[in-house]
């Protein structure tokens, strides 16, 4: 061989590497592309039109069906991808089949449409097909109910629910971030195997997750703020765990999570409720509760509540199912290892929170042992302060093991006691100081390690302790309340030439209830309305108004200067053919559950449809009001308040002269002269019905 050809030769060699090199590089390159390329078992919905189906801001729920029927006519597909950041704007439900995964960016946003006036129990997302559902995921996205934009619906009616399935089996809602609505973020009524985690959950109008004749369901590390109702709630469910979730409000709503069982059909055996931080929740953290006709002792037994932290549970001063816990109708419940700070009105309460929750039957215990229950608050409605308090004592009892109590305000026992119940100690104590470091010879130890596990948590202080004696105020109006009160003492110590030694004072005492009653829906409650109205309109009939202030904070000795009731105008934009002359009457007293144009209460009438009242006479349906406020036919909302001097019907409230049924308000004559103001369920706080009492104090 010359050299000539083994020149060639090499050269060919070289030639046939870099050729192989290239193969291998293109193989491996394809290879990783078709590794990192969309799965063929998704679809996309997208705004661009780079989307299998693509979106255009309006009625985009036409577009996510297609999509979502498409998986559902292919068995070789599973999933429609919702892309982001877009957001789809639907006015009408989202249907989701069988074997059916709905995910999405966490960009991805549906929305409910402004004024969608969709009725009752129709959903944003359900199934298909109404008879049957199963092996579905809802996953990544966010679902913003737009309640602001359908505010003339009411909350925890049934409007807007986020999700609702029913007739389920297999159903995983996860990663999601569920807020502003009218109704429930998921309701599942009928199946089995529910997982509800990591979503964020932020005031919605009704509950977070709402479980009903279901079994096997867990929800675990979601975060939830609650505004209307409870965080997590089973009615008539079995097989259930609460796990490693934090629930609060922001002075709204009902319990952190509730347990309910009506009648005799559904046994409620196997509950678990644990590693749970609950804290400023409105009412109670854990309210369980059997009702209705009289069940079996084995169909609601044994709830199990360990290694949860309550902290402030209960900021609401005038609910009496405020505390810890509250429960009745449950046999065997066993609370241990749980840590309870700061409650309001009792650490551990056996109560009915209405006749309308009355349990059948007696024998029912309640066992809570090692637990640490400390600095328990005084509550107007709920309590002296207790650690326990059994308010059933003829048909609930306590057996109290070994729990670690102190400084509660009320006392350790109401209507209870233990003999092995010790008092905390200092070092115990100290730990807690030490965010709950294990101390394991110490009593009590397993409740000093709670809450969330390997979920992270703060809770901020000076958000929290608000305390009862203001209510449920926010920051502002606390503020104010100072800088009136300074100012006033200011111009006083100028006017008189001393200072303010009587020391005023100014008091907001917090909305207990408002409750709409409405001539053309005389049978119809309306307590979660955001709105309060009063006179007349052509297609509504008449309107009045019943509202009720917590004045407990107040005592007999108290000199009433001046009391100010303030509603905040909002509609309608526009003048009206008559003036509204606002009047306020003293009202006999009514169940703010049950109040309407026809009764007072349950099963009992006004003898005066539309309310029965007393003047400042003392005269029945008199007509001489504790106070008025004219607003003329011509004027518009001013975005401010609108003021009514109300001093001398609260002066006899707050001196014992009669005991407090709130403020009837109505307008003199009822003819074209409809006004509506913002109700104690309107979002912002600052527009708010409000009574401002100034006062000074013996």
């Amino acid at each position: 061989m010359n050299e000539n050809q083994w020149i060639y030769r090499q050269g060919n060699k070289k030639k046939k590497g870099i050729l192989i090199l290239i193969l291998i590089i293109l193989v491996s390159s394809a290879t990783i592309a078709l590794s990192n390329a969309p799965s063929e078992t998704t679809v996309y919905v997208n705004t661009d039109g780079s989307g299998d189906f693509n979106c255009d801001g309006t009625d985009d729920q036409v577009e996510i069906n297609k999509a979502l029927a498409y998986v559902a006519e292919h068995p070789e597909l599973t999933t429609v991808h919702l892309k982001g950041p877009n957001t789809y704007v639907i006015s009408d439900s989202i249907f989701i089949g069988s074997d059916t995964v709905l995910e999405g960016d966490s960009t991805a946003v549906i929305k409910l449409k402004d004024k969608a006036d969709w009725p009752e129990e129709k959903p944003l997302i359900t199934q298909i097909d109404r008879s049957g559902i199963q092996n579905i995921i809802i996953k990544g996205f966010e679902i913003d109910g737009n309640h602001d934009g359908n505010k003339e619906k009411g909350r925890g009616k049934g409007y807007y629910n986020l999700i609702h399935i029913l007739n389920y089996k297999n159903i995983q809602v996860y990663d999601m971030y569920m807020h502003d609505s009218h109704g429930d973020g998921l309701k599942v009524v009928d199946g089995s195997n529910v997982q509800f985690y990591n979503n964020t959950i932020y005031k919605l109008g009704h509950d977070a997750l709402y479980i009903i004749y279901s079994s096997n369901v867990e929800a675990w590390n979601n975060k939830i703020t609650c505004r209307t109702n409870s965080g997590l709630r089973v009615y008539n469910g079995n097989q259930i765990k609460f796990y490693n979730n934090i629930i609060s409000s922001e002075g709204e709503g009902g319990a952190g999570i509730e347990i309910q069982k009506a009648g005799s059909s559904t046994v409620m055996n196997d509950i678990e409720i644990y590693n749970n931080l609950l804290y400023e929740t409105n009412t109670a953290g854990i309210w369980i509760t059997g009702y209705g006709s009289a069940y079996s002792k084995d169909s609601a037994k044994n709830v199990y509540i360990h290694n949860n932290k309550f902290y402030k549970t209960g900021i609401n001063p005038g609910a009496d199912w405020a505390g810890g816990i509250v429960l009745n109708g449950f046999y065997d419940t066993l609370i241990e290892n749980n840590l309870f700070d700061g409650c309001y009105g009792a650490a551990i309460a056996h109560k009915e929170v209405t006749n309308e929750f009355s349990s059948s039957g007696s024998g029912y215990t309640t066992i809570a042992r090692n637990n640490i229950i400390i600095n328990t608050q005084y509550s107007p409605a709920a309590g002296e302060g207790y650690a326990f308090y059994n308010k059933l004592k003829n048909t609930h009892s306590f057996v109290l093991q070994k729990n670690c109590l102190l400084n509660n305000a009320g006392g350790n026992y109401m209507n209870a006691s233990s003999t092995s119940d010790t008092e905390a100690d200092p070092a115990l104590i100290e730990q807690l100081d030490k965010n709950g470091s294990s101390v394991k010879n110490l009593p009590c130890a397993d409740a000093l390690e709670v809450g969330p596990q390997g979920m992270p948590y703060e809770i901020d202080e000076q958000d929290i302790d608000m305390g009862q004696e203001e209510g449920l105020e926010s920051k502002i109006k606390k503020a104010i309340s100072k800088m009136v009160r300074f100012v006033k003492n200011i111009y006083l110590s100028f006017t008189s030439g001393i200072l303010n030694d009587e020391n005023l004072k100014i008091a907001l005492p917090s909305v207990v209830s408002d409750n709409r009653l409405k001539e053309e829906s005389p049978n119809i409650a309306y307590r979660e309305t955001e709105y309060m109205d009063v006179g007349e309109r052509q297609e509504g009939g008449k309107y009045r108004e019943v509202i009720l202030f917590d004045l407990n904070q107040m005592d007999e000795t108290d000199s009433i200067e001046r009391a100010t009731l303030s509603l905040f105008w909002y509609y309608p934009e526009e003048t009206r053919p008559k003036d509204t002359i606002l009047e306020v009457y003293r009202p006999e007293k009514w169940c703010d559950e049950h109040v309407t144009w026809e009764v007072k209460e349950t099963e009992t009438l006004w003898q005066n449809p539309g309310g029965d009242w007393y003047d400042k006479n003392g005269v029945s349906q008199g007509s001489t009001p504790y106070a008025t406020m004219t607003i003329k036919g011509s004027d518009l909302p001013e975005n401010r308040y609108y003021e009514i001097d109300v001093t001398e019907l609260v002066q006899e409230y707050t001196s014992g002269k009669y005991e407090n049924t709130g403020f009837l308000i109505k307008a003199r004559v009822e003819d074209s002269n409809y006004i509506a103001f913002y109700s104690s369920e309107w979002q912002n706080k600052d527009q708010r019905p409000k009574l401002t009492i100034e006062y000074t104090g013996k």
